[in-house]
């Protein structure tokens, strides 16, 4: 499967609060098997083929979209064979330049309505971004993915070149994965993405991890 060749149908939302209008992308249909929940060191996300698709081409869009609130809702699904988790959370993909207090998110999610009808199409050098890794390492980087937990919905936020940093990982998931899994029935198959935990939230443990992984009952 080949992210280029993919488009996204989307539901697009604005939502006016006080003074700011707000741009809500959603999917036009809701996972039915990926399901996200916190862990102390940061928070799993355990996907289907149809999710971890959904999962890349936000990640796409949010580094494209600086604009935009990327909301994909993922609190009710239920994967066959789940169990309860303690604390069941959406995920929403921001761009910093929005300044987007996470607080009003609550808010902006009751008023979202049904949406308008909207088809994504990234192009295809979306997917091929030129990040020097080289520079990530240096302590003076400071392009990195921001955590924050707010209104049962985990937010990453950050810049394009932060999103693009970790892309790889997304891409690689959906692109790889399902051969890679074919081959070896009950592989490990996952994404590592880093992000930095606000200061409020740290446990010693400044830096978290989202860890994006197949489901062991869908493929």
């Amino acid at each position: 499967m080949r992210l280029s060749r993919q488009t996204w149908p989307t539901l697009i939302s604005e939502v006016r609060l006080g003074r700011e209008t707000y741009r809500v992308v959603r999917p036009a249909r809701a996972s039915r098997h990926g399901m996200l929940w916190e862990h102390w060191w940061g928070a799993e996300l355990s996907v289907d083929r149809a999710t971890a698709l959904t999962v890349a081409l936000a990640w796409g869009l949010a580094a494209r979209s600086p604009n935009s609130l990327i909301y994909l809702p993922l609190r009710k699904a239920r994967p066959a064979g789940s169990v309860n988790r303690e604390r069941l959370l959406d995920l929403v993909l921001l761009h910093h330049r929005l300044g987007f207090p996470a607080s009003r998110w609550k808010q902006v999610r009751a008023r979202l309505g049904p949406g308008r009808p909207h088809r994504v199409a990234l192009p295809p050098w979306a997917w091929r971004p030129s990040v020097d890794h080289e520079r990530r390492r240096h302590r003076e980087f400071r392009d990195h993915l921001r955590w924050d937990v707010a209104a049962d919905t985990l937010f990453l936020t950050g810049s394009r070149p932060a999103f693009e940093a970790q892309l790889d990982e997304v891409r690689d998931l959906v692109e790889s994965g399902p051969a890679h899994r074919a081959e070896n029935p009950g592989a490990h198959c996952c994404a590592e993405i880093e992000a930095d935990r606000p200061r409020s939230a740290d446990r010693g443990h400044p830096s978290t991890l989202l860890h994006v992984k197949w489901c062991p009952q869908h493929g």
